[in-house]
């Protein structure tokens, strides 16, 4: 195994799964991930299928939201990023990702810097067929402030409560991702 590719193996094998579904997710990018060192796109926008993508979801634990921009491709309301460089480590992508589309840099003291969600889609919109196997990374945000996102991906943005959990066209996991980011805030508030 490359180094690249045990330290991600590493990074998947220390997710806590918050239910069956991400541990069949953990699981079998595991597998994936020990079966093969091809994990970083190559040929955009699907090659190789998977490919790993790390997101670096903006969230204002105090203000009890996440910011989502409305994707051009995707054509659903997405956190912000992107596709691995060959080699990359998540965390740099999911840096790169925010100061790329979200023109910030990234504080990761909502939950730590290891990603705190992990899954396997088939992507939809303009390119789809192709499988991402997403880290989920959690940045800090400030529900008060107006971000602006990076208009050759995104057409809009806006703040999303997390107590509704109803964010509609969104990625098909968010639910379950806003279920585990709400424990983990829980979690941190009664520390």
């Amino acid at each position: 195994m490359e180094p690249a590719t045990a330290i991600v193996a590493e990074l998947v094998a220390g997710i806590r799964p918050l239910d069956a579904l991400e541990q069949q997710h953990i699981d079998q990018a595991l597998d994936w991930l020990h079966r093969t060192d091809d994990i970083f796109r190559r040929i955009k926008p699907t090659e190789p299928s998977p490919h790993l993508v790390a997101y670096a979801v903006l969230t204002d634990p105090d203000g009890r939201a996440v910011f989502l921009g409305r994707h051009h491709n995707a054509g659903l309301w997405l956190p912000m990023g992107g596709h691995l460089e060959p080699g990359e480590h998540p965390l740099d992508a999911a840096r790169r990702e925010a100061r790329e589309e979200l023109g910030i840099d990234p504080d990761f003291s909502v939950v730590g810097t290891d990603p705190l969600f992990l899954t396997i889609t088939t992507t939809v919109g303009r390119t789809p067929g192709h499988v991402d196997v997403s880290m989920w990374h959690v940045i800090r945000g400030d529900r008060s402030h107006a971000y602006a996102l990076d208009p050759a991906e995104f057409g809009d943005g806006r703040w999303w409560d997390i107590d509704l959990y109803g964010v509609p066209q969104s990625d098909p996991h968010f639910r379950r991702f806003l279920t585990k980011l709400d424990a983990a805030l829980q979690t941190q508030a009664a520390l």
